[in-house]
């Protein structure tokens, strides 16, 4: 008998460490699949995100039930459990994905020394990445924190093919418990309502990506409205689909290309899924970065951290179209568009001068694919203080960006129905718009909090001396 523990990897095709496993079956016996709720990852986990994954994985635990076996559910330490349930089915061996997080590679340290403790063999596999750590370096053999050099190598470097799902032979003939409840891990239920989970669910969302949207993504990925995007970082945080799948059908789009314009669109996207893994070798390399500015000059920055603009900006109440668009979706779907993301984290620090942190927590609290990594290099990225971050003095002005990218209003008027009957170019005037003009044309939509124009002198002002400029 051999354990795969299940993690962030909520699939059973193209998942590394479990097909390790399986074509070892007829020497080490079959594959029983594991989950452990581990207090110490709860911890840090929320509704939305937890919800996400207890439907992953009633998923997963079908297409278990489907192939004669399934998913054996423990709630516990790792360090305890993994042990235990070894012992208890006679398992020679423990298997599982690695994790680049600090929090995970702690606790892939603790399980595997308690696993040798207890005289049972493991092995970790890198899964989650098409390159691990390390394998991408400047020619000195450093990390990069430059993503254009980054990109470079990755694009260029072979990616490995799907792996396919276990063989029915190959998984043990055992009988799981019930999944718990969101109640019973100690969540209410989320806000959002959240997109379906699953593989199949994922490969859903890939296929009609890949069939249309992908040949416009470089052209149109930045307009809220047209949702020209793949909808798949939750999919790619929790591992419901794995990359090498993604990978795989973004190079059949690329061969059936039309021109060269559509096969440029398709490298962009890929280029996306070489940021996401920039930002997971910048974490394993710099752990802090979870709670410490990236650049090492530290900035002593003197963030204003006004609680009532900080709860403003949390409740879609700015006054400013389209942060307050992207905060109400962040609530109703658990999710926001990428360039609507840029432009709320960017009003955030520059315009209400709070502290990066505070976003990156509460984006943790809502997001769905919440991702410490990408998040986290996001967040530092607007804020100007992370690897290959905007210049402190790129400051977007939320009006300019919403007429730019939703110049028919229609996404704000989707999340902000105050503003449904207002005219979009008073919507990209509010910040101008005289009081009358607002009572007519949207009595119940806020005045701007802040002035941009005024903020944004500040901002400069307060990272000139943060960098002893002043």
């Amino acid at each position: 008998m051999q354990l795969h523990w299940h993690r962030d990897d909520l699939r059973a095709s193209d998942n590394r460490a479990l097909a390790a496993a399986t074509t070892s079956a007829d020497d080490l016996g079959p594959v029983c699949p594991v989950f452990v709720f581990d207090d110490a990852v709860l911890t840090h986990g929320s509704p939305p995100r937890v919800a996400f994954m207890l439907d992953a994985l009633a998923q997963l635990r079908e297409w278990y039930r489907d192939h004669g076996s399934d998913l054996l559910v423990r709630h516990g330490d790792p360090r305890e459990v993994l042990p235990a349930l070894a012992d208890e089915l006679d398992a020679e061996r423990v298997v599982w994905n690695r994790g680049y997080s600090g929090l995970a590679r702690e606790r892939d340290a603790a399980v595997r020394q308690a696993l040798n403790d207890a005289d049972v063999a493991r092995e970790s596999f890198e899964d989650a990445l098409h390159h691990e750590p390390g394998s991408i370096t400047t020619n000195d053999g450093d990390p990069y924190s430059v993503y254009t050099y980054f990109w470079k190598k990755w694009r260029d470097r072979p990616k490995a093919d799907p792996y396919d799902a276990p063989a029915e032979a190959a998984l043990a003939d055992v009988t799981g418990d019930e999944l718990p409840t969101l109640a019973d891990l100690g969540f209410d239920d989320p806000e959002a309502t959240i997109q379906s989970a699953g593989t199949d669910a994922a490969r859903e969302r890939l296929t009609a990506f890949c069939e249309g949207d992908i040949y416009e993504y470089d052209e149109r990925r930045d307009y809220p409205a047209d949702q020209c995007t793949s909808r798949l970082s939750a999919d790619l945080k929790w591992g419901t689909i794995g990359v090498r799948e993604v990978y795989e059908e973004t190079e059949a789009a690329a061969d059936l290309a039309d021109d060269e314009d559509a096969l440029e669109s398709v490298r962009e996207f890929q280029s996306q899924l070489a940021w996401r893994e920039f930002y997971h070798h910048v974490l394993y390399f710099n752990p802090e970065v979870v709670s410490q500015n990236y650049r090492d000059y530290e900035y002593d920055i003197a963030w204003r951290n006004d609680p009532e603009e900080l709860q403003a900006w949390k409740d879609g109440e700015t006054g400013y179209p389209i942060v307050d668009a992207g905060m109400r979706q962040l609530r109703e779907e658990g999710y926001v568009h990428n360039r609507v993301r840029m432009i709320v984290a960017s009003f955030l620090t520059k315009d209400l001068l709070v502290d990066w942190r505070e976003g990156y927590d509460w984006y943790r609290q809502k997001l769905v694919d919440h991702d410490t990594a990408n998040d986290n290099g996001g967040w530092q990225w607007a804020a100007s203080t992370g690897t290959d971050a905007q210049p402190y003095f790129r400051i977007f002005n939320p009006m300019t960006q919403g007429e730019r990218y939703d110049p028919d209003a229609e996404y704000i008027k989707a999340y902000v129905p105050e503003l449904r009957d207002a005219d979009p170019s008073l919507i990209h005037g509010w910040h101008e718009a005289s009081q009358m003009m607002r009572d007519q044309g949207a009595p119940e939509y806020p005045a701007p909090i802040v002035d941009h124009g005024d903020r944004r002198e500040q901002a400069l002002s307060m990272f000139k001396s943060a960098r002893g400029e002043e």
